[in-house]
């Protein structure tokens, strides 16, 4: 894989980001915090944020797939990217429970297979877990 090549595919996923419909759902998903797969199903069908769930998961997972097919470096794609562990880190608690109620056994599988290609990204999945349930655990504390 050329550097060069896997660095330009890196810069126009980073352009799509910053379409307008993505930005706002991606502000939208880092507030989503779900408690169950049917959260995310419901959400799914949501006529308000529904699009905002599927844009930001699918696109991910269109990114984990590039990186899968090692249309872009896996290194230089972990060293540039970070935002695929907090969605992934929201659907891996649900995720068998998710695939089964969608009947779609591959459901993030390029996602899944991404975040647990290796110990330091599963390392990584996991603390940023944590950092969200810090993060839900202060807001509940200043909630009441």
């Amino acid at each position: 894989m050329n550097k060069t090549e896997s660095a330009n595919l890196i810069l126009k996923l980073y352009d799509l980001r910053r379409e307008a419909t993505m930005r706002k759902g991606r502000d939208w998903f880092f507030t989503f915090a779900p408690k169950s797969a049917d959260d995310i199903l419901t959400t799914m069908m949501d006529p308000e944020v529904g699009a905002y769930l599927r844009m930001v998961s699918s696109y991910w997972e269109m990114a984990a797939a590039m990186v899968n097919h090692e249309a872009i470096d896996a290194e230089l794609f972990g060293d540039t990217n970070g935002e695929h562990y907090l969605v992934f880190a929201k659907i891996e608690p649900f995720l068998a429970d998710l695939r089964e109620k969608m009947q779609a056994p591959d459901a993030f599988k390029n996602l899944e297979k991404l975040i647990m290609s290796t110990p330091e990204n599963t390392e990584r999945l996991r603390k940023t877990q944590e950092w969200l349930n810090s993060l839900q655990e202060q807001a509940a504390s200043q909630a009441g």
